[in-house]
């Protein structure tokens, strides 16, 4: 268990568990590839995971970040490459899809409910 931060991954949530892994086994001088990590992962704690990706960027590790998060996208010098129809390409933070898609929403939600239901008018809450 010390591995895992000293707590048991079966006691911990599906979040909990991928934060303990990624602190706790992961090492400096590596390279990862993750396949959306955010998956897991609160907003908070994707912040808590750029922070601590950003320690083992600084001590010599390369990532390799398959991700849909806007915020994990958001790296900083993070080199983003979109794979399209015409190709892998690199793109700029703020021209990616779910950079736009998020910022949108965040703008004005009920604009964008009344748009994706077609109704012209958002649900009660």
């Amino acid at each position: 268990m010390p591995s895992y931060g000293g707590v048991s991954l079966h006691e911990q949530s599906h979040g909990e568990s991928f934060f303990a892994l990624f602190r706790n086994r992961f090492r400096g001088c590596g390279l990862y590839l993750l396949d959306e990590p955010e998956a897991a992962l609160s907003p908070t704690r994707q912040l808590q995971f750029l922070a601590t990706l950003h320690d083992y960027c600084r001590r010599g590790s390369q990532f390799v970040v398959a991700t849909h998060s806007p915020i994990i996208l958001a790296y900083p010098e993070a080199t983003i490459y979109r794979f399209g129809p015409d190709g892998v390409n690199p793109v700029a933070y703020t021209d990616t899809e779910h950079y736009l898609v998020t910022r949108d929403f965040l703008a004005n939600p009920e604009r964008t409910l009344r748009e994706l239901f077609g109704d012209g008018e958002a649900p009660a809450t």
